[in-house]
């Protein structure tokens, strides 16, 4: 794993009003990770809120785990929250900044989904000037600081949200003010960590259609066969959230006039293996039947 040195910038500007109410969209596996790393290092009358309404026993769960409120609807956080942080996944970001908007919120905004670099300088449209700030999550969940878990942010409130983490188990790191900056350093790294799983994937796939898996993987050798298969089931259970990922590593390929052609690829492969949402693949040969099993 690559060792990333993060550092805090003192020289990105603050909003007016220091946050005491962040909200949180929303509490997945990410997501109450985070906003459990928020609550470690903020004062006592500082709190984390997130909209429960016809939300799963799952995310109940999990909110309580991490210690957030329950503020019931999206409405009632733009009410009340002066920050509002944004974990969800790609394919909700706009629609779901685009609804925050609607309501009035005239806080700082936060995306930090995994999206192309152009979608954020979309949705910062929808926020007054200097309201949004550009984030991308490197790394799992951030529940331990040991995980190396990094929230890279760009824009000129970047300072603000550094502050909401500092000392926390969700390292930071500001890029620049240009808003784009975070979501593109999210989306090369995962191109190369996420789409090269998907590459081994249908590696794999097109060996055992061929009846040489034995043979490609004794040429491998047993070190990097096993690396490949754990790291292969091991994503399996994560792959419904990679595919809208991989469509927006495609998009900023594209956008910089490169063929986004090997992501597209890649968010079918993960597609095939989304019914592993659930559980992990048992074993390899059970996420190769799925994999090459027929629509």
């Amino acid at each position: 794993m690559v060792k990333i040195v993060m550092r805090h910038s003192d020289l990105n500007q603050t909003l007016p009003r220091e946050p005491t109410t962040i909200g949180l969209i929303s509490p997945g596996q990410m997501g109450a990770s985070i906003g459990a790393a928020a609550l470690s290092t903020l004062s006592t009358n500082t709190r984390v809120i997130w909209a429960g309404d016809g939300r799963s026993d799952e995310s109940h769960q999990r909110a309580t785990k991490a210690g957030l409120t329950d503020c019931r609807t999206l409405d009632d956080m733009v009410q009340t929250a002066d920050t509002i942080l944004s974990v969800c996944p790609p394919h909700d970001a706009e629609n779901l900044a685009q609804r925050v908007s609607d309501l009035g919120f005239d806080g700082l905004f936060v995306d930090c989904n995994a999206i192309a670099p152009e979608k954020s300088r979309r949705i910062t449209k929808a926020f007054p000037q200097d309201h949004y700030v550009d984030g991308g999550i490197v790394g799992g969940p951030a529940w331990k600081a040991e995980s190396g878990t990094v929230l890279y942010l760009s824009g000129k409130n970047a300072g603000t949200i550094a502050g909401i983490f500092a000392d926390s188990p969700l390292h930071t790191h500001i890029i620049s003010d240009a808003i784009g900056a975070a979501s593109a350093m999210k989306m090369v790294f995962a191109a190369y960590t996420k789409g090269s799983t998907a590459l081994l994937t249908a590696i794999l796939g097109v060996a055992e259609k061929e009846g040489v898996r034995s043979v490609l993987e004794q040429q491998w050798g047993a070190e990097f066969t096993e690396q490949s298969h754990r790291r292969v089931t091991g994503n399996s259970a994560k792959a419904w959230r990679f595919t809208g990922e991989m469509r927006e590593i495609a998009d900023t390929f594209e956008t910089a006039g490169l063929s986004g052609g090997f992501h597209n690829a890649a968010a079918e492969v993960f597609e095939q293996l989304a019914g592993f949402k659930d559980e992990p693949a048992e074993d390899i040969e059970t996420l190769l039947l799925k994999l090459l099993a027929k629509p």
